[in-house]
């Protein structure tokens, strides 16, 4: 039996998925699922240097989630394409259910380890 999912496959999707596993990188993509910005409104946002806002934009444009418009000396990033925001969303709509009372549903291995249920 062929598997379903190409090794090749596999390797790109656990790639992106690997990019997605930093709160920093999840919170710029959240900001940019409202409107393009740019590092600097980014960083003043999100209370990051520049230069780690920078390093993140870098990665996440190398795994195709967002892309770069520059204008003079300023670039301008935005999401890439519908795929990424529905997938944005949709993770967030997913951690959305859990329910705990921290404001974004987020049930973490540490809450459960604190209630005894881990």
């Amino acid at each position: 039996m062929e598997p379903t999912l190409p090794e090749t496959d596999a390797e790109a999707v656990a790639e992106v998925l690997q990019g997605l596993a930093s709160p920093a990188r999840i919170r710029i993509l959240a900001h940019l699922l409202d409107s393009p910005r740019t590092v600097g409104d980014l960083a003043a946002d999100l209370a990051l240097g520049q230069p780690t806002v920078s390093n993140h934009l870098r990665l996440l444009r190398h795994l195709g989630l967002v892309t770069g418009r520059r204008s003079g000396r300023s670039v301008t990033y935005e999401l890439h394409d519908a795929h990424v925001t529905a997938l944005l969303q949709q993770i967030l709509a997913h951690v959305g259910h859990g329910g705990t009372g921290t404001g974004t549903g987020v049930r973490s291995r540490r809450d459960g380890e604190r209630a005894g249920q881990a």
